[in-house]
């Protein structure tokens, strides 16, 4: 790749980068930090660069839409949206009571 491609790449992941959202869970690592790392990398390529933008911009949840099969399997409908209010609940600091846990109680 020649020097203007990599210095445009370079470009484009970081500011691919700079839009990344902030993980609440895991302050300490962050996927922006990592892609930022990786725009100074010596062999960064267009297709790293693409894929990167394609995960940002969600391209392939709107071309290819997820099975209802998937999303609530046979062995545990629920499953997602319980960890989906999981999340939502750490984010807000809500705790499940140890009972819960204990029991399996949702």
């Amino acid at each position: 790749m020649s020097t203007a491609h990599l210095k445009h790449a370079q470009r484009r992941l970081r500011h691919i980068a700079s839009e990344w959202p902030v993980d609440p869970l895991r302050p300490n690592l962050q996927l922006k930090n990592f892609l930022t790392a990786l725009a100074e990398h010596p062999a960064l390529s267009e297709r790293a660069v693409a894929a990167t933008e394609a995960l940002h911009k969600n391209h392939l949840s709107t071309r290819i839409p997820i099975p209802e099969t998937v999303l609530q399997p046979a062995s545990m409908p629920m499953h997602y949206v319980r960890l989906k209010e999981g999340y939502e609940k750490t984010l807000k600091g809500i705790g499940r009571p140890w009972w819960k846990i204990f029991f399996g109680v949702w």
